[in-house]
């Protein structure tokens, strides 16, 4: 396969080293300067690019080395965006005391707010990163950068200033602008595969979840379709060459999750009406529900099954993987399927509760099975 996303895939973050979150808390702390953080970052994700490498990835990230969190440093980087008081690191991690692996039920994440008329700063977001990591591999580059909705849904109408936007017509254009210019100067810089993450699109198949959405004011069966615009706004000019993915996610933090339920609720209008090449789904617990909502899947689109956890180390069996694969095959061609872990290993500097070799041996074993299932892998 030429083109993302591939039949050994992943979807971006790893473990920080302990050098990383040392340095980066010098830097807050104004002990180094920006550029001694920089340096320590460009060699640690040259380091994790050439894991990636070895575990047979043919897309390659830089692990989110950069970040605090997968969404609060994109989104506040936009001019116009807030969060809602909390820093994005303390805000992205549930109370500790959870047993490890429940689904935290009493928690919300940190709220972008919309606080200003929106802008994309000069010189954009991800472009810098991005060639630093295109020049550090010669596999895929892949950029992975929150979805639009991540602007919208946590806060509904009352997360948008109306004296900015009056009218949420306007806001949804200038969302979708804003990210349309962000994807159109990475392309410039020559990225050809951008994974956009949501987690709204797995939340809005939670029943509390919905319920949530209600009393937004939102309606969580029309809300698909205003983020399949947004998206389909947003990615309207890329180039013909020019993966885009979108990776679903009810919650990966700490080993921990935050929405349970299948996709049935949005199935069908997502696959059919967001216009990408293929969506990342989390497949690697009860949570996620069953298969039959792959029945959907138009002809050509690509579904990355993310049926490996990434939050937890011990290795799946490989046998018992070829079987859930065989069970997704009831439902779509095996032909349009990839493999993938259900998330990234640290969606925020915490990270999950595993071992650095434990995350490496998940994407070797990805990468081997890949080849025994797929002749193209």
């Amino acid at each position: 396969m030429t083109k993302g996303p591939f039949r050994a895939d992943q979807v971006g973050s790893f473990l920080r080293p302990k050098e990383l979150m040392d340095t980066r808390e010098k830097h807050r702390n104004g002990e180094i300067d920006l550029a001694a953080l920089r340096e320590v970052e460009d060699r640690l994700i040259r380091e994790v690019v050439k894991n990636q490498e070895e575990a047979g990835m043919t897309a390659v990230t830089d692990g989110d080395f950069r970040r605090t969190s997968w969404s609060g440093d994109f989104l506040t980087a936009i001019e116009g965006v807030e969060m809602d008081g909390l820093t994005s690191q303390s805000a992205s991690a549930p109370p500790k005391e959870t047993p490890k692996g429940e689904v935290v039920r009493d928690w919300q994440p940190p709220t972008p707010l919309t606080k200003g008329k929106l802008a994309l700063p000069a010189g954009g977001i991800q472009r810098q990163p991005f060639e630093f990591l295109k020049g550090a591999t010669s596999r895929t580059a892949k950029v992975c950068i929150p979805s639009p909705s991540m602007l919208h849904f946590r806060g509904g109408r009352g997360g948008v200033d109306e004296t900015a936007y009056p009218d949420m017509e306007d806001f949804f254009g200038d969302v979708s602008a804003i990210w349309r210019a962000e994807i159109m100067d990475l392309a410039d810089a020559g990225c050809r595969y951008v994974q956009l993450d949501d987690t709204n699109l797995a939340y809005l198949c939670d029943v509390r979840m919905r319920e949530r959405v209600r009393g937004l004011g939102e309606d969580p069966d029309q809300l698909p379709l205003l983020y399949a615009r947004l998206i389909n706004t947003a990615i309207a000019d890329r180039p013909d060459d020019m993966a885009i993915t979108v990776h679903l996610c009810r919650g990966n933090s700490l080993s921990r999750g935050h929405a349970e339920g299948g996709y049935e609720p949005v199935a069908e209008k997502m696959f059919n009406e967001v216009k990408v090449d293929g969506f990342f789904l989390e497949y690697d617990s009860e949570r996620a529900g069953d298969f039959k909502p792959l029945r959907f899947v138009p002809k050509g689109l690509k579904i990355v099954l993310g049926i490996v956890t990434s939050k937890f180390g011990e290795l799946e069996d490989s046998d018992d993987l070829k079987r859930r694969i065989d069970e997704a095959a009831e439902f779509m061609p095996l032909d349009q399927m990839c493999l993938s872990p259900q998330c990234g290993f640290a969606s925020h500097t915490g990270g999950n509760i595993l071992e650095f070799d434990q995350q490496w041996a998940k994407l070797s074993m990805i990468s081997e099975l890949a080849k025994d299932v797929w002749a193209d892998a």
